[in-house]
């Protein structure tokens, strides 16, 4: 597949098949990720791979609780969430085998934004490769908590921006329409 295909295709995606996803495809996927521009050129991003079920169950519980107990205004106004959240059968992570955390490994203002293009590096790989993604922001409350940076035994200093799942998606997402772009030209 070609990039621009990748690109115009790429969506969320939340049915996955059992099928695992192997380490040398999420290496791939990685090495693809560090392939994005940073700021100063400080490459200061961290990946964290979980494939253990039994986490991937217990940080889904703990950051569906965290959330319940703070949610953001967005979550907190919407009824649709708040079920999603009380059940406690909701899987934030939609049963996708692994999750893939990116962090900032120093503290910089640009830390979400050197970790965002890399996180979009990895989704476009994964697209290319026939795998689907989801960047999980329900996730990312309390994996910047220290019991989350605990649960991925990540450094104090770390700060997890991009929990993304990835899996074998049960069917292609379907195409999802595009509105017009809101651009303002300045000058000739």
């Amino acid at each position: 597949m070609d990039l621009r295909e990748a690109i115009y295709t790429r969506r969320a995606v939340r049915e996955f098949t059992a099928e695992p996803v192997d380490e040398t495809m999420l290496r791939q996927l990685i090495d693809a990720a560090i392939q994005a521009p940073s700021a100063v050129n400080q490459q200061p991003w961290s990946f964290c791979v979980v494939r253990d079920r039994a986490l991937l169950t217990r940080i889904s519980r703990e950051a569906r609780a965290h959330l319940l107990k703070g949610s953001p205004p967005v979550l907190a106004s919407s009824a649709r969430f708040q079920e999603l959240l009380r059940n406690p059968d909701f899987d934030i992570f939609y049963r996708a085998p692994a999750l893939i955390v990116i962090s900032s490994a120093t503290e910089s203002p640009w830390a979400v934004e050197n970790c965002s293009l890399a996180a979009e590096n990895l989704m476009l790989a994964a697209r290319a490769a026939g795998l689907g993604t989801c960047w999980i922001g329900l996730a990312q409350l309390w994996l910047a908590t220290a019991a989350g940076k605990a649960a991925l035994n990540l450094p104090a200093t770390y700060l997890p921006v991009a929990p993304i799942i990835v899996g074998h998606p049960k069917s292609a997402p379907p195409p999802v329409p595009r509105k017009e772009p809101d651009i303002r030209w300045i000058g000739p």
